[in-house]
């Protein structure tokens, strides 16, 4: 055996001789191996294979053994009659062809299993007799009816993609494309590489010591072993520490990403559904009317704002506790990819706003909820410095005469897109519910009420989003506009009709016309029947006259001075 010219069982360079220093009685089950230094080496780990469910011997101590057979490592492994499959290798090979995990997050490229995992799967993709072995004519009898590897007993199956990828080359080259991935040069000593330079079931699993369970090569309870390869950065959530609270390795029910739940949503909703103390209940948010999240499968192809998962604004593995300040991204946003103010893609959002434009900027697919004359679904460019008029959301305003803010705000305030769209139980309308924008019972996804349709009677709750920043008596006491109260309490026109809250572009309109965000409506504003002109005009600070058609009423060139 000494002499063979095959790689001996063990690592490289492991002398299977004879030791005569060693004067220890043999079990049966290494005198049946006939090899002294196998059964030498099983003595020398911190726990043998004898003691684990992988000894399958009808003395063995899991629930999945043999009827008769008292061998041990003849279910891996024989002396003689193996196959030529190195270490000795008993079994037969399986020759299915796998489904291969993918998924667009990956730089490598896995293929069909080899090397110890295509070993591994002989048992655990559960289409190979447990005790159909090559150095016996008939199979070992199991007990209990058992023929393949039961389910939950680490049957894994022979789909793979909802599997941590195996047998895919692990180097530099790999490390330099994927910044989340560390160089091998830097892993532990117990986490190895094949010696082909690829990751295996080997490099996480030692399927001769469980000594640390689940056969892990190094401990995981705090996430040692995942961050042997993985860097994701750092986060102060001390809930997100732990890899395992989300991440499954294997059988993950969401396939690609490897998530513990069906989808994004569902896994991060296994604590933040109300019932886990210091996670907030995004839960009952996403009952709401209007809602953030689509509950869409991990990475589905299309436009992004047509497939909205808790990652699109959150980056789990680099979230912060605290507040922040406008126009800032909250730490509990994490490192999440967004879209500047020039339209360029950034890898980390430093404004929030830089977030929602990732959706709801350049290529969006979402349309205005109200009909407007200049109409526009690209909040970037509505809330651009350059745009005519804007709420001061990426910037301040451009005008420094507002009377009617509230205490707290200045014309030099800058307003966080959360303090419109976010849940209306939470923080954002004086709630004591979680912040954010995951869901509200008012559409589209507002903090507050606010009534966009014709015929709206005045009153605090209608307009309770406007009324956080503007001050209602300041409104109805006609300080920024001589008719405010006409319209909106005698005529009961909203406030909608005539300004469009996000702003209005630069490419589109002009300060002449559509100063303080005017905007009209068109199902409630139309145009004047005998010019057909359907427009404002700015004449100054404090004045400017409408041309058009409302509520029945003609405006030619009705001009207004505060």
């Amino acid at each position: 055996m000494g002499t063979s010219p095959k790689e001996p069982y063990g690592a490289k360079g492991t002398r299977h001789l004879t030791m005569p220093s060693v004067r220890l009685p043999l079990p049966r089950w290494c005198m049946t191996l006939g090899a002294v230094a196998v059964c030498s080496f099983a003595l020398a780990q911190p726990a043998s294979v004898v003691d684990s469910p992988h000894n399958l011997s009808a003395g063995g101590p899991g629930p999945v053994r043999a009827s008769m057979e008292d061998q041990v490592c003849i279910f891996c492994h024989a002396p003689h009659n193996a196959t030529p499959v190195q270490p000795l290798w008993n079994r037969v090979m399986p020759t299915e062809a796998y489904t291969i995990y993918t998924s667009r997050a990956l730089e490598a490229q896995p293929d069909q299993p080899t090397g110890m995992s295509k070993l591994c799967l002989s048992c655990h993709d559960g289409t190979i007799a447990l005790g159909m072995v090559a150095s016996l004519s008939t199979p070992i009898v199991m007990s209990g009816s058992v023929s393949t590897i039961p389910e939950g007993s680490g049957h894994i199956g022979t789909d793979l993609s909802d599997d941590h990828p195996i047998s895919f080359r692990y180097d530099a080259t790999l490390a330099n494309r994927n910044p989340r991935v560390k160089d091998p040069a830097l892993l532990p000593q117990g986490v190895r590489l094949d010696s082909n330079g690829e990751l295996q079931c080997t490099s996480c699993h030692d399927a001769h010591n469980n000594s640390l369970g689940k056969f892990l090569v190094v401990r995981n309870d705090a996430s040692q072993l995942c961050t042997s390869c993985h860097q994701m950065g750092t986060t102060t959530v001390s809930a997100h520490d732990q890899c395992s609270a989300c991440h499954q390795p294997h059988s993950a029910p969401s396939g690609p990403y490897l998530l513990r739940a069906r989808n994004t949503t569902q896994t991060c909703l296994k604590c933040h559904d109300g019932t886990h103390a210091g996670a907030a209940n995004i839960g009952a948010d996403l009952l709401g009317v209007s809602v953030h999240d689509t509950d869409s499968p991990v990475d589905p192809p299309g436009d992004a704002s047509e497939h909205t998962s808790c990652t699109d604004c959150h980056e789990p593995h680099t979230m912060g506790t605290g507040h922040g300040t406008a126009p800032l991204a909250h730490p509990n946003m994490g490192r999440v990819a967004g879209m500047d103010v020039s339209g360029v893609a950034v890898a980390a959002a430093r404004n929030e706003y830089e977030a929602c434009f990732r959706c709801h900027a350049d290529g969006s697919t979402l349309q205005p909820t109200v009909s407007r004359v200049i109409a526009q679904n690209n909040v970037r460019l509505q809330f651009s410095s350059g745009a005519v008029s804007f709420h001061p959301v990426t910037t301040s305003g451009r005008s420094t005469d507002v009377p009617s803010l509230r205490p707290g705000w200045t014309p030099a305030s800058l307003t966080y897109c959360s303090d419109c769209h976010a849940s209306d139980s939470g923080p954002a309308n004086g709630g004591v519910g979680p912040g954010g924008v995951h869901g509200s019972t008012r559409s589209p996804l507002l903090a507050a009420n606010y009534n966009t349709s014709d015929s709206s009677m005045e009153s605090e709750f209608a307009y309770a989003l406007c009324y956080k920043c503007h001050d209602r008596s300041s409104i109805l006491a006609d300080q920024s506009f001589p008719e405010h109260s006409k319209h909106i309490v005698d005529e009961q026109t909203s406030c909608s009709a005539c300004h469009d809250s996000h702003g209005i572009a630069s490419s589109q309109g002009n300060p002449r016309n559509n100063s303080h965000l005017i905007n009209f409506d068109r199902t409630i504003v139309r145009p004047d029947p005998a010019t057909g002109r359907l427009e404002y005009v700015d004449l100054g600070m404090t004045s400017g006259e409408c041309t058009l058609s409302c509520h029945g009423e003609v405006h030619s060139r009705t001009s207004y001075n505060r």
